[in-house]
């Protein structure tokens, strides 16, 4: 795993360049402690920070050029298949068993978008040719690696992280405030957006090419070209479907998944496993541990708030498969001192909450381990979210007319949250309940009240606030893929329709952001085995129903795993990877919040509409509403400009 950053820029001396990358990399220095090199020529400058993964010896370092000198490349992520692609590229003397040697071999024998399509693996790419004279980069079919680029005054530029590109001298960060609009929406910001003008993000699975002796206006013209697309693996997958009963489905999940997870195994680091106790971490750590000689190495985060602790479940699970597990329980207290960090960590505004206790595992596992494998995408692939049984349950609720809903939605938020709170606290003596059950009360209630059709309900859900008005001064919500387009397409069933949306938004903008962000701010590399395309194409193959079963999700999955660890260990309400950041900043985090939504300041900064803001704030913090969403996205852009303004070149 690494880091990597460029440019193209026809004015400036070698030496000029050379300099700039050097800030650019020393940015990046947490993605690739190892290792840094750079490679200048004429217009073009690379810059790479390494992590030793693959190949420990100076045969892995980078920028790398082939064997004919044609290529130079620099690569951030792993080609897990790279031994199997040797054997089918004969003839070429190789200099190590780096997997960047065997990505160059196959760019010079099989041309750019066919090595792409055989490739194995997570990674961002960029490769310059030198005969040509194109800079070509590529990011993997899902998103998990990350990758910006864009345009200065006069040059263009590219790094694994905004702040490697925020580091160049000529670069003028200004913030973009169509897109702050779509953060506030979102809590995140949706590809190709970035949170910066002129830069954006390279779409998942997609590569573009820059033809450097046409000028640099001409590389503004420039588009993305896809070399795998999810919509084509679901309608296939729909079109032509498993054909074998459900223990061949189980069968045929298992074997796919092992391979996916033997191949990234494969690493000449300490390697282990995140575990949660839950249906997808703990299916990944029982697949590992079935092929490993030795007990695998399993990491947990514990807290010592029983309401969102979780640590004891994957206790449960490590010791049942005998793995070498490590826990940690930390205090509110000490998950809160991450927070002013937040903004350094994703050095762009996001704000989904669980990056705390995501940053606080990826912690502990790098004391032991370089290299860890997580469960993300298991819900994506599997129909895991509760969302997607709320598409059922919506179907009944339809039925009612709009009006009767809109009043069933009234009723409720006239009782106030606390009464709510009081009244689920006394139920969970009786039966256990989710999580934040007032929260999801105060989401369906808002639903009720203004939402009308499947198309509509998802836009809600993906939605942090429904109706943002003018909350971003003098800013336009721009048009993106999943209002455009996505939300437009049609599948045979709500849920599958929910499912594509979700990877293709959902998963590479916010899952694997706070996953790469998080552990690459430790130099942890992670890997995610169920986004292995053959998996995933394995997966949208398979029917509904062997998704989604009386109700209870990931049914399949769940199949899968009571082959190797006991149902009591697994089953219980999903609680999510999250903390209660709703009661801190009303309480102990309050006076940190006041002072970063002031009036005053709101008012100097000229970002957000005050009135907007501080009724919500005050609604929240007395109890009579819960905004916690909406407050945590202004909170982070607040962190998030805090940490900028102490850098340079920010507007």
């Amino acid at each position: 795993m690494c880091g990597i950053c460029g440019i193209i820029d026809y004015a400036s001396a070698e030496e000029a360049k050379r300099k700039a990358l050097g800030r650019m990399c020393a940015c990046l220095k947490h993605r690739g402690p190892d290792d840094e090199g750079f490679y200048v020529k004429a217009e073009v400058g690379l810059g790479h920070r390494r992590l030793k993964v693959i190949d420990l010896s100076a045969a892995g370092s980078q920028p790398m050029v082939s064997a004919s000198g044609r290529y130079v490349v620099i690569f951030n992520g792993e080609i897990y298949n790279h031994l199997e692609l040797r054997q089918e590229l004969p003839g070429v003397a190789w200099r190590g068993h780096a997997d960047t040697e065997t990505l160059l071999a196959a760019f010079e024998s099989w041309g750019i978008e066919q090595a792409l399509k055989r490739t194995v693996g997570m990674f961002a790419i960029a490769l310059w040719d030198n005969q040509a004279r194109v800079l070509t980069l590529a990011r993997d079919r899902i998103g998990e690696k990350p990758l910006y680029y864009g345009f200065g005054k006069n040059l263009f530029i590219f790094g694994s992280e905004l702040k490697a590109i925020k580091a160049h001298p000529d670069f003028t960060a200004e913030i973009n405030r169509d897109v702050l609009y779509l953060y506030l929406r979102y809590c995140y910001i949706p590809a190709p957006y970035s949170i910066y003008k002129g830069i954006n993000k390279l779409p998942a699975g997609s590569y573009i090419q820059f033809p450097v002796a046409r000028g640099l206006d001409n590389l503004r013209s420039a588009r993305p070209v896809e070399y795998w697309n999810l919509a084509e693996v679901a309608r296939q997958g729909i079109a032509r479907p498993f054909r074998g009963g459900e223990s061949e489905a189980i069968a045929a999940l298992d074997k796919q998944l092992k391979q996916a997870i033997d191949l990234q195994m494969i690493a000449d680091v300490p390697l282990g496993a995140f575990l949660s106790g839950g249906v997808d971490s703990s299916t990944v750590v029982a697949l590992m541990q079935a092929q490993s000689a030795r007990p695998v190495k399993t990491f947990s985060i514990g807290f010592k708030e029983d309401s969102y602790n979780e640590a004891g479940y994957a206790k449960a699970v490590a010791g049942h498969l005998g793995t070498e597990h490590t826990e940690c329980y930390v205090s509110s207290q000490e998950a809160m001192q991450v927070i002013p960090r937040l903004g350094s960590i994703y050095n762009e505004p996001f704000a989904d909450s669980s990056q705390i206790p995501t940053f606080l595992v990826s912690q502990i596992a790098r004391k032991q381990v370089t290299v860890s494998l997580s469960g993300d995408g298991g819900d994506e692939l599997f129909c895991g979210y509760n969302r997607y049984l709320l598409a059922d349950a919506w179907r009944k609720i339809s039925i009612l007319p709009f009006g009767a809903r809109r009043l069933a939605g009234s009723l409720i938020k006239k009782i106030p949250l606390s009464a709510w709170r009081g009244i689920f606290r006394q139920a969970n003596r009786f039966i256990r309940l989710p999580s934040n059950m007032e929260e999801k009360l105060e989401k369906l209630s808002t639903r009720l009240e203004n939402v009308n059709g499947i198309e509509a309900l998802y836009a809600s859900l993906v939605s942090g606030i429904s109706h943002l008005g003018q909350a971003v001064i003098g800013a336009k919500e721009p048009a993106t893929w999943l209002m455009e387009k996505g939300i437009k397409l049609e599948f045979p069933d709500p849920k599958l329709q929910m499912m594509y949306l979700d990877a293709m938004t959902y998963l590479p903008d916010d899952i694997l952001v706070k996953l790469d962000r998080a552990a690459m701010f430790h130099s942890l590399e992670t890997r995610v085995p169920f986004l292995d395309h053959r998996v995933i194409e394995l997966a949208w193959s398979l029917p509904l129903s062997m998704k989604m079963r009386r109700g209870q999700t990931k049914w399949i999955l769940r199949q899968l795993l009571y082959k190797y660890v006991p149902k009591k260990l697994i089953e219980r309400p999903k609680m999510g990877f999250g903390i209660p950041v709703g009661e801190w900043i009303r309480k102990e985090l309050k006076g940190w919040a006041e002072g970063l939504l002031e009036e005053s300041r709101l008012q100097q900064e000229g970002f957000f509409d005050v009135q907007f803001v501080r009724s919500r704030w005050q609604e929240h913090i007395s109890g009579k509403r819960d905004w916690q969403h909406f407050l945590w996205t202004v909170l982070m852009f607040q962190t998030w400009r805090e940490e900028q303004k102490s850098g340079v070149g920010i507007n």
